[in-house]
């Protein structure tokens, strides 16, 4: 919330540093590289702040993700009988295809509302797409087609596959289980957080309503932008670059001794190569007859 406040300015100051990196001139890049520093040191605002919950989210993600897989492919008997409706195994595979749909949809929903909750703003256009698309991109690897496990297909903690076979993931029940509950407690806990009254009271500041688009700016799409950040970092890449050779050169001339330069080319000859032709003898009558 306290970032949202700031956004407008940190856009600012983040596109006349992408404009120095373009402008491709080192003293322009420090000075707004410092500027946005200065800015974000003097609020106490910092964008990658908001990447330390995935961060510690994830590793704890993974491991209930091995143990449940560990726990289903062993099996463990209380979950042969632990689940309910369509699922009373959450050893096997969902033959409908009811659990893999709902956590596509509700990671989607998760996504979408996570940045609505923040700040909706053009700047981060490019990073709601891709998200958008992840559930999209997950899709065809947690669903399965077969519904009984092949007797020649090995199974351990991580994957499945046969001899000659690349690995065929085969998601349980119990993992599709845990990961909508966890989906469902973080839409709830969104949902709420949304509330006026629950903002008011925990002093959660409103974020700052999106600025319109400017009309006469061209609208990049997913694509246009990608290419363009590109341009940013090979750009920065070849400033980072003529820096380093620069002082490469300077430590250089610093251990060894001063090279001699020249104003002229000291390898030609004194008269040079191909002496210039006298110049022509004027001729007063061309310039009378015009």
């Amino acid at each position: 919330a306290r970032l949202g406040l700031h956004i407008p300015q940190l856009q600012e100051l983040g596109q006349r540093l992408a404009e120095a990196r373009r402008g491709d001139n080192p003293l322009l890049v420090t000075r707004a590289y410092s500027e946005l520093a200065a800015y974000q040191k003097r609020h106490d605002v910092n964008p990658l702040r908001g990447f330390l919950v995935p961060l510690v989210q994830t590793p704890l993600f993974i491991s209930f993700f091995l143990a449940l897989r560990g726990m289903a492919s062993a099996p463990v008997p209380g979950l042969q009988r632990g689940g309910l409706a369509w699922f009373p195994d959450l050893c096997s595979p969902d033959p409908l295809y009811v659990l893999p749909l709902a956590v596509t949809a509700s990671m989607w929903m998760v996504l979408e509302l996570g940045a609505e909750t923040g700040v909706s703003n053009p700047g981060t256009g490019t990073v709601r797409q891709i998200l958008r698309l992840l559930p999209l991109i997950f899709l065809p690897f947690i669903i399965h087609f077969p519904t009984v496990r092949p007797q020649w297909m090995k199974c351990h903690p991580i994957g499945c596959w046969g001899d000659g076979m690349s690995p065929h993931w085969l998601l349980e029940r119990a993992i599709f289980t845990y990961w909508l509950t966890s989906n469902t407690f973080s839409l709830v806990h969104t949902g709420v957080l949304r509330i006026p009254a629950v903002r008011r009271r925990l002093g959660i500041v409103n974020p700052p309503p999106a600025p319109a688009p400017n009309p006469s700016v061209p609208r990049k799409g997913l694509l246009g932008q990608l290419k363009q950040e590109w341009k940013e970092a090979q750009a920065l890449q070849r400033g980072e670059e003529r820096q380093r050779r620069m002082r490469q050169q300077l430590q250089e001339a610093a251990r060894g001794p001063l090279r001699q330069t020249f104003t002229h080319n000291p390898l030609a000859p004194p008269g040079g190569a191909n002496p210039a032709p006298p110049p022509l003898p004027k001729r007063p009558w061309k310039e009378t007859l015009g």
